[in-house]
């Protein structure tokens, strides 16, 4: 059946590049949204806690319960509404409205907009935000905002780092008003995080390098690390396509001499995406996809009896025009995960 590797020994290496740049363990939250980027959140969750990492970073509270026993300090993203909670659950505020849905003395991470526009409070609403929480007896125990171009060049990462400065001098204002401890201030995630030459916040939200990519890597200097993750396929049968015959669906690759092709056991249900045909991708082997990616398995120009798909998924990413998070987390969770050092 296919197969998911997770290399502990390439895992192991970011974490230490991530935490040189970070310039403690104790300073980086390793983020495991959304089945850890498609690497699988019970095996990132245990590896990572195995190396030392003390915070994690999850979409969802059903996250957060599956990890709890791993992390002392989880961040939960997106969850509306908490059923259940735990001192180690800080939950992010997105909008002034969510106040009066937050658990009684709960941890809560109040996330600005510093300019992406997608979640969180203005930082003009901040005295009021910090009132409302006062009121209800929570607990305010982080500020944080999101970069939107911490990966492009551009002065987007300068304008919010400035408009972020801006709103910790005011938390720590209003804070001091009325004596309330200060909360943990964090704004780098991955790209941003490798922009900066002397990291000064109290933790980094480190999703993407974990796994082993740092887009545009080589317009910032970012350093080389190493992909986590590979994805294995077995044969399910093989067959001599004679020239002038065609496989798959449409018939878009025709033989132009006798060749040994074989199918296997993946496809895009498993969350290799459809490939357009007019673009054919290569395995690491030299192995081409040959016409359509199917639901449940694809055709390869070679008979071994399993096959490494792809163990580094940039170059995917660049036939789909895409990113390399959106490749890894398209993988179908129910794919076997399985963790090997070397």
């Amino acid at each position: 059946m296919a197969r998911i590797l997770l290399n502990k020994k390439n895992l192991f290496y970011n974490l230490s590049v991530i935490s040189e740049q970070t310039k403690s363990k104790n300073k980086v939250a390793i983020v495991l949204k959304d089945n850890a980027y498609g690497h699988g959140i019970l095996e990132i969750a245990t590896l990572a806690s195995e190396f030392g990492i003390k915070k994690a970073v999850v979409r969802t509270l059903e996250d957060a319960l599956k990890i709890e026993k791993l992390f002392d300090y989880i961040l939960i993203l997106a969850e509306k509404s908490i059923h259940t909670y735990s001192h180690a659950f800080h939950i992010a505020l997105n909008t002034l409205e969510d106040i009066d849905n937050l658990p009684d003395n709960c941890n809560v991470h109040i996330k600005v907009d510093t300019g992406m526009h997608r979640n969180g409070i203005s930082p003009e609403d901040l005295e009021v935000a910090i009132l409302g929480l006062k009121e209800r007896n929570i607990n305010i125990t982080g500020v944080f905002t999101h970069h939107k171009g911490a990966d492009e060049l551009s002065t987007d990462f300068f304008w919010q780092n400035a408009v972020f400065t801006r709103v910790k001098k005011d938390v720590k204002r209003i804070c001091e008003q009325l004596f309330l401890p200060l909360p943990a201030f964090h704004s780098c995630n991955s790209a941003a995080l490798f922009r900066h030459s002397d990291f000064d916040e109290d933790f980094a939200r480190v999703g993407i390098a974990t796994y082993g990519y740092l887009d545009d890597a080589n317009i910032f200097k970012f350093p080389i690390l190493k992909p986590v993750l590979s994805l294995w396929a077995d044969k399910l049968s093989s067959r001599i396509l004679r020239k002038g015959q065609s496989v798959g669906y449409g018939g878009k690759y025709e033989a132009l001499e006798n060749i040994v092709i074989s199918t296997y056991d993946v496809g895009y249900g498993d969350g290799f995406l459809r490939l357009n045909e007019k673009n054919s991708y290569t395995t690491p082997a030299g192995y081409k996809v040959l016409g359509r990616v199917s639901m449940d398995c694809l055709s390869l120009n070679t008979e071994d009896d399993e096959v490494c798909i792809f163990n580094n998924v940039k170059t995917l990413a660049k036939q789909h025009d895409t990113i390399t998070y959106e490749i890894t987390t398209s993988l179908n969770s129910n794919i076997k995960r399985e963790v090997v050092w070397k």
